[in-house]
């Protein structure tokens, strides 16, 4: 793979560092100059529909956007990742999300194995698995069937999937209860399983190595729990094969290292492979969302992998000027490296979507929080931003304040849909209009703003009128779609990983390892001895973290 191309060496750099420096923010004055405004920069991707009118976005900004894509390669990388060449460089990789949703009847050739035909065979597996499940034919130890799912994972094997779970509760099939553990404080386990039948359980452990030190601590104390609940009703006896024939029945594996899987007591073919061209934050549609295949069924499960490749083929093929994903990605470039924007909102008025902004947090800041370019050389502009975000109208009472008159410049995308889950009402008002009428009424005040002579009309005492302008100006992004459908969230999914992607490739970094996350977690094994009373290793500590840890120990023993 070649070397990346220097951003700011190339002309559209240099004139839309021009069109910064110029450029006068109006959208009042845009939006009058131009009736037409509003549809011009209108696109469809998919389902969704995506309005970026409220962005700095001229004719002349937009060019020179689509210039600066295609003067950094944008569309010849894009094109090397669908087609898998191997453009993760520290791991010599090909990256291959967008195989997971390929349709079967589609081939691919990576390294001399046809990956669809892979994903298939999984994805058949798991299929057939999910149904044994969801029918009551898979039962636990004592015969009967599995009424809680509790899956376990960390990063993306726990974000990704529960992210799902949560937005397609409606789509959830009843008598079954998902739960998810990360966490590698105890607190996360207990509170997950306090109240869950031991007979009726059933734990996904979600490790590719199966090696993952949070993941396999975690798995090792759902077995203890497991072994010691069943043991005490008397559910089976205290013997070894009754403690083997348990674990089989309540224990299956998304994993490929299947001597581990075994070690730790599950029948390998109760395990399902993903492969080293999956990153974990790309791979809630891989076998990592078994949990969420069971919660909702082959049916939406396949709708949810179609939406996902209805967007991919929209990124692969539509031109950068009318490619979503790439113009937003270009965007968010536009506003970090020359607005100097450190953050990104992201703000769905759905509360099916309240793990949405969270996901996107692994998926954006691990990916693109380098110093690094993919040739090892350093970056040459900012790069990453922080994205975060909660679902309107909690959002409203909480952030929004700096988002409407803070001094900080942080564009957001507001995520609305058209029917509800639930289209309740109070006093015969339509709920779900008063709750989208927010998110109207918010892109609408961030663009717009009030000036200083609206408050006075208002008859606001002259003293404090300052306070209560709004400057406007503020970048939003407003998404919408029909319905929060299997369908759309994939599309949303895959709608982020582009945009993701596009920033890498403008900064020159490569978006598909994850090295930063590597030294704290060695460090970690490192430090525990000390904290089990090794001398050595405690004496082997900094000042500050061998204060700390001789503190904790102190307090622990009080």
């Amino acid at each position: 793979m070649n070397s990346p191309v220097d951003p700011t060496t190339t002309g559209a750099w240099a004139e839309l560092s021009r069109l910064h420096g110029e450029l006068t923010v109006d959208f009042r004055t845009w939006f009058a100059d131009d009736p037409r405004r509003a549809e011009t920069y209108t696109l469809t991707a998919g389902d969704l529909l995506v309005d970026l009118s409220k962005n700095y976005l001229t004719p002349v900004v937009r060019d020179a956007l689509v210039r600066l894509g295609e003067q950094v390669g944008l569309e010849a990388r894009r094109d090397a990742m669908f087609a898998g060449e191997h453009i993760n460089t520290t791991e010599d990789r090909a990256v291959l999300h967008t195989a997971l949703r390929r349709p079967a009847a589609e081939s691919l050739v990576v390294d001399g194995e046809d990956v669809v035909r892979q994903v298939h065979e999984v994805l058949d597996r798991e299929i057939a698995f999910a149904d044994r499940v969801r029918s009551g034919e898979w039962t636990g130890v004592t015969g009967r069937p599995i009424t809680t799912v509790i899956n376990i994972g960390i990063g993306g094997s726990d974000l990704g999937p529960v992210m799902v779970y949560e937005a397609l509760k409606p789509y959830k099939a009843d008598g079954i209860e998902c739960r998810y553990v990360s966490n590698i404080d105890p607190t996360d386990m207990y509170e997950k399983t306090k109240d869950v039948d031991p007979e009726t359980v059933l734990f996904i452990v979600a490790s590719k190595t199966f090696t993952t030190l949070e993941t396999m601590t975690n798995a090792r104390m759902a077995k203890n729990w497991l072994i010691n609940s069943l043991e005490n009703t008397g559910a089976i006896e205290r013997t070894l094969a009754a403690r083997e024939e348990a674990t089989a029945k309540h224990f299956v594996a998304v994993s490929t290292a299947l001597d581990r899987v075994a070690e730790f007591g599950i029948d390998p073919s109760n395990a399902f492979g993903f492969w080293n061209w999956v990153g974990g934050r790309y791979s809630v549609d891989s076998a990592v969302g078994l949990s969420d295949l069971i919660a909702v069924g082959p049916e939406n499960w396949r709708a949810l992998l179609d939406g996902f490749h209805t967007m991919d083929q929209h990124f692969a093929a539509a031109p950068l000027a009318e490619n979503v994903p790439a113009l937003m990605g270009l965007l968010n470039v536009f506003y970090s490296n020359f607005y100097g924007a450190q953050s990104h909102a992201v703000l769905p008025y759905s509360q099916y979507l309240h793990r949405f902004p969270a996901y996107l947090q692994q998926l954006t800041m691990e990916s693109n929080g380098k110093s690094t370019r993919w040739d090892a050389s350093p970056v040459v502009s900012q790069t990453g931003e922080v994205f975060w975000g909660e679902p309107g109208t909690n959002g409203q009472h909480a952030f929004y304040q700096l988002l409407h008159q803070g001094t900080r410049v942080v564009p957001s995308d507001f995520i609305g849909f058209a029917n509800p889950a639930h289209a309740l009402h109070e006093s015969g008002n339509d709920v779900h209009a008063l709750f989208m009428s927010n998110f109207f009424a918010q892109t609408k005040a961030l663009a717009f703003g009030k000036t200083a002579d609206e408050v006075r009309a208002e008859g606001c005492d002259e003293a404090i009128v300052p306070a209560r302008v709004f400057s406007g100006n503020r970048p939003t992004t407003s998404i919408l779609a029909p319905e929060l459908s299997p369908r759309v969230l994939g599309e949303l999914i895959a709608l982020y990983e582009h945009i993701t992607f596009t920033e890498g490739v403008v900064w020159g970094i490569n978006s598909f390892d994850q090295w930063g996350v590597e030294l704290g977690k060695k460090l970690a094994l490192q430090i525990a001895p000390a904290l089990g009373g090794d001398a050595d290793a405690l004496a082997a500590q900094d000042g500050s973290t061998r204060g700390l840890i001789e503190n904790y120990l102190r307090l622990r023993r009080s």
